[in-house]
Parts: C-alpha cells; sequence; structure tokens
C-alpha cells in the first residue's frame, strides 16, 4: 500500500473529502473560506513549530483536523463503491482508522515541517457549493510550492473537503489507491483495513510510540 500523502504537507488532510452528499450542500462564500484558511493554518503552522513531545503535538493537530476537515465525508468518497460493500463493522473502523492515518501521516513528518510558513493567494468559487483557496507554503532551504483547499459548508460549518497539489487532488488519488488494495484483496474491504493498521503501526512505531 503506498502512502496517500507522499507529497509534502498534504493535510488533511487530509485529505485530505463535491461530496456524495449534494442533498447537504450549501453555498460558500469565499470570504468566510479565505478566514477559515488563514486561521487554520495559523493553527496548523503553530501546532507544527511548537516545542513538546510528538505525542502532545499530534494530539493537538489532531484536534485541529478534525473540527477543520469533513473526515467523514471525504473518507465515505475516498472508499467509494466499496463502502456499499462494506460490512457497518467495517464502515466504522475504516472511519476510525482514515482518521488516524491522516492524523499519522503529519505528525510523521513534523521534523520535516518545522519552520514552515504560508501566506494566502486568491481565492474562487469553483461551484455554489465550494470554494478554492490557494496558499503557499514555504520553508527555508526548500523550493515554495502552491497547495489548493477545497472548503465546502458542511452542517453549516466551512470544512475542507480536499486538497490540490501540483494540480492533483489528494481524495481522487487517495481513491484509486484504496481501491486497488480492496481489489488485490479479492473485493475485501478486509484487505485495505489490514494496510491501514499496518500503514498506522509502522508510522507509530517511526515516531516511538
Amino acid at each position: 500500500m503506498t502512502n496517500p500523502t507522499r507529497r509534502p504537507l498534504l493535510l488533511a488532510a487530509l485529505a485530505l473529502a463535491g461530496l456524495a452528499r449534494p442533498a447537504a450542500a450549501q453555498q460558500m462564500d469565499p470570504s468566510r473560506a479565505t478566514s477559515f484558511i488563514q486561521a487554520t493554518g495559523q493553527e496548523l503552522v503553530a501546532a507544527i513549530n511548537a516545542d513538546g513531545p510528538v505525542p502532545q503535538r499530534r494530539d493537538r493537530v489532531g484536534a485541529i483536523l478534525r473540527r477543520a476537515v469533513d473526515v467523514e465525508g471525504v473518507g465515505r468518497f475516498i472508499l467509494g463503491r466499496w463502502w456499499r460493500t462494506a460490512t457497518p463493522a467495517q464502515q466504522a473502523e475504516y472511519l476510525q482508522l482514515f482518521e488516524e492515518v491522516l492524523i499519522r501521516n503529519l505528525s510523521s513528518r513534523f521534523g520535516e515541517y518545522q519552520g514552515l510558513t504560508f501566506s494566502l493567494g486568491r481565492s474562487q468559487a469553483r461551484t455554489e457549493e465550494d470554494v478554492l483557496v490557494s496558499t503557499i507554503i514555504e520553508r527555508v532551504g526548500t523550493p515554495a510550492f502552491g497547495l489548493d483547499w477545497r472548503v465546502a459548508e458542511v452542517g453549516g460549518q466551512p470544512k475542507v473537503v480536499d486538497v490540490i497539489a501540483e494540480g492533483t487532488s489528494l481524495r481522487l488519488t487517495t481513491r484509486s489507491e484504496y481501491s486497488s488494495v480492496v481489489s488485490r484483496g479479492g473485493s475485501d474491504v478486509g484487505a485495505l483495513l489490514t494496510a491501514m493498521r499496518r500503514q498506522i503501526s509502522q508510522m507509530a512505531a517511526r515516531e516511538g510510540g
């Protein structure tokens, strides 16, 4: 199973979730989306650059991501048609593992991301339901790169529903990777769950817990 966040700072992880829930769609105000990304970005940068043990910083990042990302919507979109073949127990475990993968993928790279800064670019309505907010991510000694955030109203609150780096959608890339794992496992969602558990264990081992 390849790492779905191999590109730098694919946060929301990132992204990490239109969603397969058109009935819940609401019009997104570009200025509200921009303010949301600015505030969320500042929180994430502060958490990444903070001193302290990794578990404490990971908990802080996890709280930000749970609040800022439509984890359930993103996760269900990524699993795609396999969501309907999964048992309720598998669905529940998948969403739990998916959230853990998002958080662990970011916390496992705290060292790489030290000293990050970001600046806002332009914002534009992508559809009536979501807005694309562009940011520039910078770190001393490495080239700056652009990261675009799709923001939508979910349950009356702005949420990140996709992250796009170098023109590549995180949720679409991860959907393809996850689907391949399920297919290779005999169309059994359990094969994906096993791979996700293994991935989390490997990341936890690298972090030391």
